[in-house]
């Protein structure tokens, strides 16, 4: 089975967040096997990222505004591709700070997903919302329309 890893610093508060983190993460599992990894802020982003740079496993997509922008057809390529070489993929959500370079320096893909700025605890159900809608792309489904 495929292997997702979301690794996120910093809780989610918010009930209603993490509820649905919790729904689409159900929803993944149909097709993959995903771990959240909540790690706490530190008191510096340099201290952030060394423990970020411990748990990346795979192909590294790392969000920063200053990434790629795709598509959600585009990201369920990039998805697809990895599923077919059978490489397991993480993705790193930052904390309010944003991120240290040494975790940008190591992605293998910098991804945005809008010029805008979202609070990173949305941007968790963001990421996930668009994993299961590029799962579902991929399997022909009708949920993306």
């Amino acid at each position: 089975m495929q292997k997702l890893n979301v690794v996120c610093v910093g809780k989610l508060k918010e009930k209603f967040f993490a509820d649905a983190v919790a729904e689409y993460t159900k929803r993944l599992s149909r097709f993959a096997s995903v771990r959240v990894c909540e790690l706490p802020e530190r008191r510096t982003l340099a201290e952030e990222a060394e423990h970020i740079l411990r748990e990346l496993r795979g192909t590294v997509f790392v969000l920063a505004v200053e990434g790629k922008k795709m598509s959600s057809e585009q990201l369920a390529a990039a998805v697809g591709a990895q599923c077919s070489a059978g490489r397991e993929m993480t993705f790193v959500i930052g904390s309010s700070c944003g991120l240290d370079d040494a975790v940008k320096r190591r992605a293998d893909v910098l991804l945005s997903f809008s010029d805008m700025t979202f609070p990173h605890q949305l941007m968790r159900v963001i990421l996930c919302e668009q994993l299961y809608r590029a799962f579902m792309i991929n399997a022909g489904s009708t949920y993306h329309k």
